[in-house]
């Protein structure tokens, strides 16, 4: 049995995937893993996928930012990369494509949904499945910080923030900066 092996892994949902192509938009593939986040707008051809653009939070670093890269800030601006060179392309529309994710509404793939929506991409989808701007711009990382400064933990918990010279409680006013770099850089 050579038919269907990624599903066999666990690694493709078919049935989603035919779905998604008969659109015949292309598809912003927005993956997350422990350490990364990942973003591609891609089309289909019988002889294989084409990437029209990608992001990789790893590119975050050449445009000033020091936080992590997979927190939600992360992959907002990972799909605001993306989207930005996408529309460069001459992508104007696309569907979502989150694998084998939970849709999970406020989740990081949705961040990279609202990064490339704000990047000016037509994407169908739901408001409710949005993460808030206050969770966008890492609000909640800098409370969580300012509160184990208080009770204790803080430089263990935040160790490679503090590394970078970043600390985390100031992660919203560098949000706005590197959003602001990687507009002017891309021209958003």
């Amino acid at each position: 049995m050579r038919c269907f092996r990624r599903r066999r892994e666990g690694r493709t949902d078919y049935r989603l995937r035919f779905r998604l192509l008969k659109s015949g938009k292309p598809r912003l593939v927005a993956r997350v893993s422990l350490n990364h986040v990942r973003a591609q707008v891609v089309e289909f051809h019988p002889r294989g996928d084409r990437v029209r653009a990608s992001a990789f939070s790893g590119e975050l670093r050449e445009f000033g930012w020091k936080g992590g890269t997979s927190n939600t800030p992360a992959a907002y601006l990972v799909g605001l990369m993306c989207g930005l060179r996408a529309r460069k392309g001459g992508v104007e529309e696309c569907v979502l494509d989150v694998g084998l994710h939970d849709p999970v509404p406020s989740s990081r793939v949705f961040a990279v949904l609202k990064g490339a929506l704000d990047a000016g991409l037509r994407i169908p989808h739901s408001e409710e499945m949005l993460p808030g701007e206050e969770r966008i711009r890492g609000e909640h990382i800098a409370s969580y910080a300012q509160r184990l400064k208080e009770e204790g933990g803080y430089e263990r918990r935040f160790s490679e923030y503090l590394k970078r010279g970043l600390p985390p409680e100031e992660l919203p006013r560098h949000f706005e900066e590197v959003k602001k770099e990687l507009m002017e850089r891309l021209g958003g």
